[in-house]
Parts: structure tokens; C-alpha cells; sequence
């Protein structure tokens, strides 16, 4: 399997923890516009127009950007906007893009059986719980901590689901350096679609992260609903 390149990123402190609504609400300059205000999922429709969808229930037309960046794919991506007295359409929102930058999207991997190792690798992350690691619109979007040393290597990071009937809604992540174990701590970001998991019929379950850290095994859970 082809290894995956990502980026690894500096987010800025400004910016943790900082919600979409704040930003609509607060004078203009209040934030740079180098920094993020929200995530988002790209979502083409016909054509070449495309739309964002923040959160589980809102959407975002953007004004000054007619075709998405990213062509036919759908992709979760980190945005700086401002939301502008325009028309919406159909959509929720009215916004204006200073910058959009996509965060690499993923399915859940195919379970390997015996290889999972092997293939996926048992190298430890930390998961960094802040305001861009979270469940939503089908996405598992997670910032997480590694060590980096050899800037032309590339890491492989996927997500497995469970195996076991009795925990559908169990999932884990891996994390393979391909012996690139060495060097400093660096942060990235990576986006997982979920929707290949069993379909919640309208109903939030728990959803239950698992991963190695450089302290041992451990979890969180989420709360998860199958879009509609």
C-alpha cells in the first residue's frame, strides 16, 4: 500500500478553541485572518458549484468562490470566513472565504486481518483534544501528536473498524512511522469518513476511539449519528 504523505502543522493558540458563531458575532479584526475560525466539509453538487457544511445541521454558501478547490471529492478542510449579508440560497449561510485549506480525508481502512500490524503499524500517537478533534457529519476529524524526524519520510495513519459484531461503533487508529521514531513532537490533522459504519437509523451512539499512545493503550468516545 502506497504510504501517505501528510502535513504536519503549527496551530495557532489564538485560534483553540475559538467557534464559527464567535466569529460571526465579533468585529472583523478582531481575529488574523492567518488563523482558522471554522472546519468544514466540502461538498460538490452538480456541476462545479459546491457548498460547506458546518456542523451537523448548518450550511455555507460561499460568495466568492464559485467551483471547489478540490474538484468532484469531498473533503474536510480548516477555513477562514466571514459570513456576509448576501443570498443564500437554499443554504443556511451566506460566507465569505479569505482562505480554505483541505485536511486529508480518509475512509476506514479494509481489516487486514493478521497483517493489521504489519501493514498499519502499532507506532503510539496522542491524540490532542481540542476544538478541531471531534464527531461530526459523518466525520472523525482528529488533531494528533507523533514524533517527526526525517522531513522526506512518509507516515501511513488509518482508521480500522471493529470486527466484532457486539461493538459496531468501535474504531481504532493507527499509526504506522515506518521507523521514522525519532526527532521532534509535531502535530497534523487527518479527517476519517464514517459512513462505511452501520447506519444509526436516526439515533446517537457512542462512538468509541481507540489508539496507542506514548503512555499505553487508550479511548475516548464520541457522540456519533449517521448523517441524512
Amino acid at each position: 500500500m502506497k504510504a501517505i504523505k501528510f502535513l504536519f502543522i503549527a496551530l495557532g493558540i489564538a485560534c483553540l478553541g475559538m467557534t464559527f458563531q464567535s466569529c460571526l458575532d465579533d468585529d472583523d479584526n478582531t481575529w488574523s485572518d492567518r488563523y482558522p475560525n471554522a472546519l468544514v466539509t466540502v461538498k460538490p453538487v452538480s456541476g462545479t458549484s459546491f457548498y460547506m457544511q458546518l456542523d451537523d445541521s448548518t450550511t455555507l454558501l460561499p460568495t466568492n468562490i464559485t467551483s471547489s478547490p478540490y474538484g468532484n471529492k469531498e473533503v474536510r478542510a480548516l477555513v477562514n470566513l466571514k459570513e456576509v449579508n448576501e443570498s443564500s440560497g437554499g443554504y443556511d449561510k451566506a460566507v465569505y472565504i479569505n482562505w480554505i485549506d483541505s485536511i486529508r480525508t480518509k475512509a476506514i481502512a479494509p481489516d487486514m486481518g493478521l497483517n493489521n500490524d504489519s501493514i498499519y503499524g502499532t507506532d503510539p500517537v496522542e491524540i490532542i483534544r481540542d476544538w478541531v478533534t471531534l464527531v461530526e457529519d459523518g466525520y472523525l476529524t482528529l488533531r494528533f501528536r507523533t514524533i517527526y524526524g526525517d522531513y522526506g519520510k512518509a507516515h501511513f495513519v488509518n482508521l480500522l473498524a471493529s470486527t466484532d459484531p457486539a461493538n459496531p461503533y468501535e474504531v481504532e487508529m493507527r499509526h504506522n512511522a515506518y521507523g521514522d521514531t525519532y526527532g521532534r513532537e509535531k502535530d497534523a490533522l487527518i479527517a476519517f469518513d464514517l459512513r462505511s459504519l452501520p447506519d444509526t437509523g436516526g439515533s446517537t451512539v457512542k462512538l468509541k476511539l481507540k489508539w496507542k499512545s506514548f503512555s499505553g493503550d487508550k479511548s475516548f468516545e464520541f457522540d456519533y449519528c449517521t448523517p441524512r
